[in-house]
């Protein structure tokens, strides 16, 4: 009963055979544990009375003589018959199960007769009180947090890093888009109304392979462009507005709150490695691509542009000097802080929220455990925040 199933289900499908009889006798609970039973309970009595009669046969029918048998075979049962057995048992349950499993299945075809008779009371006890028991969900499926228990206590059995890509596949329901995606103020984009002098020049420095592209004085987003496609032109100074216009592709929008597992699955369905985050009111919010997904399942690539990296300054002392745009949970997991991950999502908004108004640079304050101190404010934004544990 102590064994691992989902071990036996696999070792029965290499073709273990003491596996495959486990697994038979498992798939009949009610008349495995009957045999067992009959066998045990037989013997505990057919002991008891062999041990009364031989007591009295040695030192006569007297009170102290069944008191001491009793007691006698009272405490052999539980070493030997009971408590030992299933502590073995217990701590080398696929040995113990598979040996016996040859025996158990003897006894089975054996004692069907008399275990059949036995069941028939059994099953009208249950009746009477209302009870089915279901021995199939002893293989039911396991639960996703069940799951992430099984891998956190694997220990030796997985690799560190194969531990940690799992457990992260296991977060990817919690985590949504707006937790990874970059913020609208931090997307490079193509102003389709600027100068194809100054469009060339921007495409011919970006350090994407893919941009937006806006237009208008609301900056509506009317297309992505792909650099590779018109990067020979903007180097020759051949781009013009038409031929943007016959490369661009027509924007991906997804909605806000998406779950990133939801979202993946979304990539490749449409075949896309980009999306654009909007609200409930179509308002961009922030541009989540295909490698951020896969960053939160294996970690960070190396081949990240400067304009996406956030860097941390340690401070003398302890501490680090961190962006106002750095996300709480890059900076919980890099820096190995506990903010909240509920509410804000950057640290600038962290600030915003726990003052609700901006606050002056020198202000300090404490979150989480964490003493925080404004160090520079520009355009409504907390720019570089000091944070010691």
């Amino acid at each position: 009963m102590s064994i691992n199933r989902y071990r036996l289900r696999y070792l029965s499908k290499e073709g273990h055979r003491g596996a495959k009889l486990a697994a038979v006798l498992l798939g009949k609970t009610d008349k495995l544990l009957g045999v067992i039973l009959l066998g045990s309970t037989f013997t505990i009595s057919a002991s008891t009375t062999l041990a009364t009669l031989i007591a009295v046969r040695l030192f006569g029918a007297g009170e102290w003589t069944l008191t001491f048998s009793t007691l006698a075979i009272t405490f052999t049962i539980l070493v030997f018959s009971e408590i030992s057995p299933k502590v073995i048992a217990a701590a080398y349950p696929e040995r113990i199960a598979f040996a016996a499993s040859y025996v158990l299945v003897v006894l089975l075809k054996l004692t069907t007769p008399i275990n059949w008779f036995v069941n028939l009371f059994v099953r009208a006890f249950l009746s009477l009180m209302r009870l089915k028991p279901n021995f199939a969900e002893t293989m039911q499926a396991i639960s996703m947090e069940e799951l992430r228990s099984i891998v956190q206590e694997a220990g030796g059995f997985i690799p560190q890093q194969h531990q940690k890509i799992l457990l992260n596949l296991f977060e990817l329901e919690k985590i949504t888009v707006d937790d990874v995606m970059s913020a609208h103020t931090q997307i490079e984009s193509v102003d389709f109304d600027a100068a194809p002098e100054l469009i060339s020049q921007q495409i011919a420095t970006s350090h994407h392979t893919r941009l937006p592209v806006r237009s208008g004085q609301n900056e509506e987003v009317i297309g992505i462009l792909h650099i590779r496609k018109v990067l020979h032109q903007a180097q020759n100074g051949e781009l013009t507005k038409e031929a943007l216009t016959e490369v661009m592709s027509e924007p991906y929008f997804v909605p806000a709150g998406t779950p990133l597992y939801t979202q993946l699955q979304q990539f490749q369905e449409n075949q896309q490695r980009m999306a654009l985050v909007v609200d409930e009111y179509g308002q961009l919010k922030g541009l989540i691509t295909l490698e951020d997904i896969l960053e939160e399942m294996v970690g960070e690539f190396t081949s990240q542009s400067p304009s996406r990296s956030v860097a941390y300054h340690p401070q003398e002392g302890g501490g680090w000097l961190v962006d106002g745009t750095a996300t709480l949970r890059d900076m919980n997991r890099k820096l190995g802080l506990n903010f909240p991950l509920d509410g804000p999502k950057t640290l600038n908004g962290l600030v915003l929220e726990h003052f609700e108004d901006i606050p002056e640079a020198g202000t300090s304050f404490k979150i989480a455990g964490h003493t925080l101190e404004v160090i520079q404010t520009q355009d409504r934004v907390v720019k570089i925040v000091s944070i010691r544990p």
